[in-house]
């Protein structure tokens, strides 16, 4: 495989694996808590069912209240921690699996991820990336400040890969964040519209991506022939 690029770095959410598969392992853990503290059960079910509805946000207190039992700040509050803090039950996607296996031996692999830090390390550590890749920047660790479309999380893998811009690639999922810094840095972009993907219907208008793929099967082409 002959390739200009020097690094490929990856999102982690519905670019490795599909993140309601996340959500769900996270709706059954918290299930779990709520059947043992309140003898209720159902809650994981509700959620879930909740989730497909497209609620966002409050959903814990929605899901109280379709069971059926009272909400209260404080029990949200714990069962938000454990859902960011439990290991979830997630896998790679076959694709991302086989595409890993033949990038890592051709250049460097990093990874550039938002969200909660302890959320997307245990992702990170159930997917078993570090199989693959050697950098990881959470950008939470800076604060959600610097959250994609910040570029500091592009600018400290180029230096710490000793890239220059034309030899490193981002592939993500969501049009709305991922693509902003590294388009305008003059990196390599590439969507995956992964089928079942949380932002896999939106439409591109800005930052438009390089490349568009419906999973990874075809990233090594894609390296391959750059």
């Amino acid at each position: 495989m002959n390739s200009r690029l020097r690094c490929v770095v990856f999102d982690i959410d519905d670019t490795l694996y599909l993140e309601r598969d996340y959500v769900r392992s996270g709706f059954m853990h918290a299930g779990r808590l709520v059947e043992k503290r309140f003898g209720v059960k159902g809650f994981s079910d509700a959620a879930w069912k909740l989730f497909l509805e497209g609620k966002r946000g409050n959903i814990f207190d929605l899901t109280f209240k379709r069971i059926g039992l009272p909400a209260s700040e404080s029990v949200t509050r714990e069962l938000v921690d454990a859902y960011r803090n439990h290991a979830p039950a997630i896998s790679l996607a076959e694709d991302a699996q086989h595409c890993l296996d033949r990038l890592n031996t051709h250049c460097d692999l990093a990874l550039i991820s938002d969200g909660p830090i302890a959320s997307q390390q245990n992702k990170a550590r159930a997917l078993r990336l570090d199989r693959w890749i050697g950098l990881m920047i959470f950008t939470d660790k800076w604060g959600a400040n610097f959250y994609k479309p910040h570029p500091r999380a592009f600018l400290t893998v180029q230096s710490e890969v000793a890239a220059n811009p034309n030899q490193c690639m981002y592939v993500g999922d969501n049009p709305n964040k991922d693509f902003t810094a590294p388009n305008k840095l003059g990196w390599t972009t590439v969507r995956v519209r992964r089928e079942g993907g949380l932002h896999s219907d939106i439409i591109t208008h800005e930052c438009k991506p390089t490349y568009e793929v419906q999973n990874l099967t075809a990233l090594v082409d894609i390296v391959s022939a750059l």
